[in-house]
């Protein structure tokens, strides 16, 4: 039988997500760790290489739990809580909010 499951036992969850430069995006969760996640090592296979494109890229949207793409691409929060962090380059940033 399991036992209850307390908020330390599950993945967190991306609350806001902002484009910054090239593949990175500013990742936030609700437990309150914000991260900028380089997701260029992700861009491969059929799902995966259409948002090589920087337009397509920059088209991800908060899908209720992580970020996802209209194409059907999505990256599961786990995974981006896991890793690393990036560096901001602040000269090249843009914001996008979602």
């Amino acid at each position: 039988m399991r036992e209850n499951v307390t908020e330390t036992d599950r993945s967190p969850i991306v609350v806001r997500a902002d484009y910054r430069y090239d593949y990175v995006i500013e990742v936030e969760f609700d437990n309150g760790v914000t991260k900028l996640v380089d997701v260029s090592p992700w861009l491969k296979g059929l799902v995966f290489e259409p948002l090589q494109d920087k337009v397509t890229f920059q088209s991800f949207f908060l899908d209720g739990w992580t970020i996802a793409w209209p194409n059907g691409a999505d990256v599961a929060p786990e995974t981006l809580y896991e890793a690393k962090s990036g560096k901001f380059n602040s000269s090249s940033a843009t914001t996008t909010t979602l």
